[in-house]
Order: structure tokens, then sequence, then C-alpha cells
């Protein structure tokens, strides 16, 4: 089980643990203004680009996602552009530049087995196959590759775990672990 073999292991998820607020998932980021009539070229956050066809609204903004409707959704060069109500021009789709666009969590695409989104990772304790505990993992950092894991140990620095078949052996989440299989000299860098 490794989340370089799931096609939903890029969304993250914004919300509080603590309040009854919605969890919210990210499935995209607005890259610029297109044309002149409002409409936004989108850089997908999940591998399935035609979730925004099924979508009536979005929320956009990361801190206070704020819904808005989705009037158009059409597809340019192999991206989606979305025209979203009250930007009705150039200017006012300039001001939704690096916006976060999410939906809440129970809208989320279904899982297959062995499938989970990165956020459930935050918070696993990792160990090596050998049971060496290296640590929590607190961060996931997506590349062009494959994505790599921040795990902060107590004793040392952050120790960057690559998310490859290789490496991590075991996603464990009814214990609350990962195991890993570090390659050589990644622990003693």
């Amino acid at each position: 089980m490794n989340s370089s073999l799931d096609p939903k292991n890029n969304l993250d998820r914004r919300g509080s643990e603590e309040n009854s607020e919605p969890r919210f998932l990210v499935v995209g980021e607005v890259a610029k203004p297109h044309g002149v009539r409002g409409e936004v070229v989108v850089i997908p956050h999940t591998d399935l680009p035609e979730r925004f066809t099924w979508l009536d609204e979005i929320y956009v903004g990361e801190s206070n996602p704020v819904p808005v409707a989705l009037e158009g959704i059409r597809f340019h060069k192999g991206r989606p552009l979305l025209k979203l109500a009250g930007y009705n021009n150039r200017d006012e789709a300039e001001a939704l530049r690096g916006q976060l666009l999410l939906v809440p969590e129970d809208q989320a695409i279904p899982l297959e087995d062995g499938e989970y989104f990165l956020y459930e990772l935050i918070g696993l304790l990792v160990e090596t196959a050998a049971g060496e505990n290296l640590g929590t993992l607190t961060e996931v950092i997506k590349t062009g590759a494959n994505n790599v894991f921040v795990v902060r140990g107590a004793q040392q620095d952050d120790i960057l775990i690559p998310d490859i078949p290789e490496v991590v052996l075991e996603i464990d989440f009814d214990n609350q672990r990962m195991v890993v299989d570090p390659l050589p000299g990644l622990l003693n860098a």
C-alpha cells in the first residue's frame, strides 16, 4: 500500500479537527486569467480534472473558503478553464490568481481499497523495518517525480523520505504508523 499508487494522493485538507467547521480538499489552484470574460486557467490538484464538470459551486481561498457558483467550465490545452460567478472580466479574474479551489471533504471522490489522501499520513509514527523510531511524519512535499515525506525526529534534523515502493513498505492506519526501508546513506546524511 503506497501513496504513489494512489491516483487521488495529491489532495490536501483544510479545516480544523477541533471545531465543527467543514473540512475541505484542495482540487485546484487558479493559475491566471484567460481572455476578457472572467475565465481562469486552473492547475488541477486532482488526477480527475473532469470532476470540475460535476460541480455547481466551488470554494475559493485557503484560510476562509468562500463558495462561488460555477457558471461554466471548458478545457483548453488540457487544463480546465472555469467561469466563476461574480468575476466577469479579466481584472476581476486577476484577483483570483494563486487562490486555492476547494470542495467540502464530503464531496471527495470515493477511494478504492488501499488508497488514501495525503493529509491522512500527517501524524503517523515512522519507523524502519527493523523497528527503529525515526519520528513523526509532519509534512508531504509534492515534487514532479514522487512525493517526499518530512519526518521530524527527536534526536536529529528532519529526515526526507521519498515516497517510492522500495522505501515505503507499509502504511498502517490502524496502528498509526508507516514502515520504511531507508535508502543507503539516508539516515547518515
